[in-house]
C-alpha cells in the first residue's frame, strides 16, 4: 500500500510540472453583461523549439512545451527523413528556464529519407503557423509599435461577429472551416474569408484588401479560432490594432500583442469576453 501511494504521488508530481511548463498565468480584464473586472487566467503555452539535424536547422515549430523528443521523432517520420526503428540520438543543444529551445537529431546521411531535401514541408500545410522561418532569430519583427489614438466601445462587437457570422457560408455547410474578417473604424465590413486553416483566412483578407487598395482602412480583425503568435504577426504588419477572437490566445500571442501594441481579446462570446493586452483602446466601463 506505501509503495502504491508513493507511485501515485510521483505521477501526480509530474503531472504538476508538466502542467507548470504548458500554462502560464496572465492577468487580463474580464467583461461580462458589461461590467469588468481584472483577473488571472491560466493560458496555454506557445514555444519556439528550433530543431537540428545533423547541427544544422532544419526547421522551427511552435508547440507547448513537453514531449518534445516525441514530436520531433513523429515529425522525422512524417516528413519521410527518418523512418528506421532504431533510436535516434537527440541533444538538448538550448534551454531557457528549464524549456528547450534548440534539439538537434544525429542521423546518418545514409539512414536520411527524401523528406529531407523538402525542408519546411511540415510546415507548408493549412495549419502553418510559422512558414518559411528556419532559425529562432527569423521570428523577430523589427518594427515600430502601433499607436492608433482611437477608442471603441465594446458594445459594437457583438455587431461585427453577426456580420462575419452571417458570411461564413463553409462552415454552416461543413463545420469545418475558420474565418477571418476585418472592419474598419465604423465597424463596415471590409473583407471576411474562410479556410480550413486559421492563418490562411487571415492571409486571404490581408491580400483581399492589398488587391483592393483598402488595407489603410482595416482597424478590427475577427478570427472564429484561436490566437497564436503569429496571427498577432500578421495582424502588426497589416497595422491592424485590435484583434478579436471566439477562442482562446496563446501565450506567445498575448506576450506579442503587448509588445507591438495590439488590443487582443478572447473568448468573446455571449456577452462575453476576456481582454489580454492594451485595453486602453476600449471605452471604460464600472467595475463588477
Amino acid at each position: 500500500m506505501v509503495s502504491i501511494l508513493i507511485g501515485t504521488f510521483f505521477i501526480q508530481s509530474l503531472f504538476i510540472k508538466f502542467v507548470s511548463m504548458q500554462t502560464q498565468k496572465y492577468e487580463a480584464l474580464k467583461i461580462a453583461q458589461l461590467k469588468q473586472e481584472v483577473i488571472t487566467d491560466n493560458l496555454v503555452v506557445e514555444s519556439a523549439l528550433q530543431i537540428n539535424i545533423n547541427q544544422e536547422p532544419y526547421t522551427v515549430v511552435m508547440r507547448t512545451p513537453n514531449n518534445d523528443l516525441e514530436l520531433i521523432r513523429g515529425l522525422l517520420f512524417a516528413e519521410d527523413i527518418y523512418k528506421k526503428n532504431e533510436q535516434l540520438k537527440f541533444e538538448i543543444i538550448e534551454q531557457e528556464n528549464k524549456i528547450n529551445k534548440i534539439i538537434n537529431a544525429t542521423i546518418s546521411k545514409g539512414h536520411l529519407g527524401k523528406g529531407y531535401l523538402n525542408k519546411r514541408t511540415l510546415l507548408s500545410v493549412s495549419s502553418c503557423g510559422i512558414c518559411g522561418k528556419q532559425e529562432l532569430k527569423d521570428l523577430k519583427v523589427d518594427e515600430k509599435k502601433l499607436n492608433k489614438s482611437f477608442s471603441f466601445s465594446i458594445t459594437i462587437i457583438k455587431k461585427m461577429l453577426q456580420k462575419m457570422n452571417n458570411f461564413q457560408q463553409v462552415f454552416e455547410i461543413t463545420g469545418g472551416s475558420h474565418a477571418a474578417a476585418i472592419f474598419d473604424k465604423k465597424q463596415n465590413l471590409l473583407s471576411i474569408k474562410e479556410d480550413l486553416g486559421r492563418h490562411n483566412a487571415v492571409d486571404k483578407v490581408v491580400g483581399d484588401l492589398l488587391i483592393k487598395n483598402k488595407l489603410q482602412s482595416a482597424n478590427y480583425l475577427l478570427v472564429s479560432g484561436r490566437v497564436s503568435y503569429e496571427i498577432v504577426t500578421k495582424a502588426f504588419i497589416a497595422k491592424i490594432p485590435v484583434i478579436i477572437a471566439i477562442s482562446a490566445c496563446s501565450s506567445l500571442a498575448v506576450d506579442f500583442a503587448k509588445e507591438f501594441g495590439i488590443c487582443l481579446i478572447g473568448f468573446t462570446r455571449n456577452e462575453k469576453m476576456t481582454i489580454y493586452s492594451n485595453p486602453n483602446y476600449i471605452t471604460k466601463l464600472e467595475h463588477a
